[in-house]
């Protein structure tokens, strides 16, 4: 009888270190998940700036808009960690007034098209383009790296996670916000 009882709450203690092990490496991964997503969406903010950095210096907008765009991509570009979403917030409302217009479009071909070329125009357009799909990137890998955030910040508030401690040193994640849309949605 007192073997029964040993070996079933060594069966106990073996079971109950393996959910342990098992919680604590399933916290591990969506720490580095969110290292991971984290450092997709500062490479796709880079991209972002990059892209309106080149539209900016093209000579495609007016010398304000040029100006408005190059100061919002070199603030975000300078910004430390605390600021950066507000810079990044600040680049997509200057990208905003100067895409913002419906008839951007329109007008930049009606001013290519006199150039017997329409190279101008197709570089104008892969320009203008490589913009709103470096901003829709941006859109995309800041909601997954909510996401992960946010299963990881579940993850670390568990009962079981806060007694043993099983995040560790790793600093718990902050949500990154800012405006991120291109057009006005009132």
């Amino acid at each position: 009888m007192i073997w029964t009882i040993v070996v079933l709450a060594v069966l106990a203690l073996v079971l109950w270190s393996f959910y342990v092990s098992w919680r604590a490496s399933r916290l591990d991964r969506l720490h580095n998940r969110t290292e991971a997503t984290r450092t997709a969406l500062d490479l796709a903010l880079v991209r972002r700036a990059s892209a309106a950095a080149e539209l900016a210096s093209s000579g495609l907008l007016d010398p304000a808009s040029s100006l408005l765009l190059a100061d919002a991509v070199r603030r975000a570009r300078q910004a430390d960690a605390a600021d950066r979403d507000l810079a990044e917030s600040d680049l997509t409302r200057a990208l905003r007034a100067t895409l913002g217009n419906p008839e951007f479009r329109a007008e930049l071909r009606a001013e290519a098209k006199p150039a017997d070329d329409d190279e101008d125009e197709d570089d104008a357009t892969e320009l203008l383009d490589e913009v709103e799909k470096a901003a829709n990137q941006v859109f995309i890998a800041r909601k997954f790296y909510n996401d992960v955030a946010g299963r990881t910040l579940d993850a670390r508030r568990r009962p079981l996670a806060r007694v043993l401690r099983l995040s560790g040193s790793a600093r718990p994640p902050k949500f990154f916000e800012m405006d991120d849309s291109l057009t006005d949605s009132e």
